[in-house]
């Protein structure tokens, strides 16, 4: 079993969960359009913040200058747990919106979250909920706000190993001609998916910007494997470089602890 850290630490915040952070949320969520993304972006990221400093996690953030200054883009990351939404959701340090597994966002916490951050549900059994779900991701993307995507569709013990990437959702692109924010994700399976209770370092890479330009002649299966080769090119970077934590600190942008 993988995830004792996040059943542990789950229990443990189960007083902040369901004493503040649940009711405060859906109280917010109730008075719907009438509450600002501002307002609904820092009630979820006060949930984040906390929940990352109670799973003992320290993130280092790379690459901020890279996201674009105008709302409007589609972020892909490779997938690694439960961590993964969360901590590029607290690095844009903007109202984003995140495609979310059905059933992983009707989980306690998860629900509130969901529905703070505008997040899109999608059943990747149901070939009809995938499309429905790529038309809501366009629709977002076109109203001129932000989403984050993970095209490996889900995770298993993947670790800093890529999987395949799922081409459908690479149609957001097409539809939106949109700019691309790659992502890379180093050890952020550490931070919810292990057995270990004691700190964990993770790491967030922020790459530049792929204009609609650079994909305008492509398809969606060599969208897939562009966005794909650049966050391998970096995975692979980052195993070969194994900096240590002081390193980490000197180069890093910001650091979430």
């Amino acid at each position: 079993m993988e995830n004792f850290r996040f059943i542990w630490n789950g229990v443990t915040a189960a007083p902040y969960t369901l004493f503040y952070a649940i009711p405060k949320a859906n109280h917010i969520i109730a008075k719907g359009s009438s509450v600002s993304d501002d307002v609904r972006f820092a009630m979820a990221s006060q949930i984040v913040i906390y929940m990352r400093k109670h799973f003992k996690t320290k993130t280092y953030v790379f690459g901020m200058e890279n996201i674009p200054k105008t709302d409007g883009f589609v972020t892909y990351s490779n997938h690694q747990g439960k961590y993964d939404a969360l901590c590029i959701y607290e690095a844009m340090e903007k109202h984003t919106s995140v495609l979310w597994e059905r059933k992983q966002a009707s989980r306690i916490l998860s629900r509130q979250i969901c529905d703070l951050i505008d997040a899109v549900k999608i059943d990747l059994q149901d070939p009809r909920d995938i499309v429905t779900a790529m038309n809501k991701c366009a629709d977002i993307v076109n109203d001129g706000r932000n989403i984050i995507i993970f095209p490996e569709g889900g995770y298993s013990q993947n670790h800093n190993e890529l999987q395949d990437f799922n081409t459908g959702c690479f149609s957001v692109n097409i539809k939106t001609k949109c700019p691309i924010v790659p992502v890379v994700l180093f050890d952020a399976y550490k931070a919810m998916n292990t057995n270990h209770l004691g700190r964990v370092e993770t790491q967030i890479h922020i790459l530049p910007v792929i204009s609609y330009e650079e994909y305008a002649h492509m398809k969606k299966k060599e969208i897939a494997e562009l966005v794909k080769s650049r966050i391998s090119q970096k995975l692979e970077e980052i195993k070969t470089q194994n900096l240590s934590a002081q390193a980490l600190e000197e180069l890093a942008d910001k650091i979430m602890n």
